[in-house]
């Protein structure tokens, strides 16, 4: 682990928010660069679900996960306090980027295309980063580290 992290090992989303939620009531800026899945299985089976012959198993029921972006931005601790998400994209990047910008209510949403060999898996990334004031700061091609550099020079600005 980083040094000087708390770090909270959570096992679920619902264990996520619950842990989120808790560290961003007094934290300046909450960074949400963990993916969660949009949804789970409403039930989980306790053991192994074994093949029979001749049946087919039973469909696999979803349930949402929590939004936890959305609800750190509408119960932020302060007014200072300073929320970013990351959205992953396959189309329509920056519009769709927009849209979820808007609809989870956070000050920064970095968007980047993702697909083969884009972003997961890899050392190098390309973003742009929008804000709620409408300003779009575009992260050229290069290591991820260049693109956290720049996500918290903005949100240092948004603190001062």
């Amino acid at each position: 682990d980083p040094a000087g992290v708390d770090v909270v090992p959570v096992g679920t989303a619902v264990e996520l928010r619950e842990a989120v939620l808790r560290a961003a009531a007094d934290a300046d800026a909450v960074v949400m660069a963990a993916a969660v899945a949009d949804f789970r299985p409403a039930t989980y089976a306790t053991g192994k679900i074994k093949k029979k012959d001749d049946q087919e198993p039973a469909p696999i029921t979803l349930v949402r996960n929590p939004d936890i972006l959305a609800e750190v931005s509408q119960t932020r601790a302060g007014s200072g306090q300073v929320v970013v998400g990351f959205a992953a994209e396959t189309d329509d990047v920056l519009a769709n980027g927009r849209a979820k910008l808007k609809r989870k209510g956070c000050d920064l949403l970095v968007v980047n295309e993702v697909g083969e060999r884009k972003t997961f898996g890899s050392e190098e990334n390309e973003a742009v980063v929008l804000g709620a004031d409408g300003s779009e700061t575009p992260v050229a091609h290069g290591p991820k580290e260049a693109l956290a550099d720049t996500v918290w020079d903005l949100v240092a600005r948004r603190l001062e």
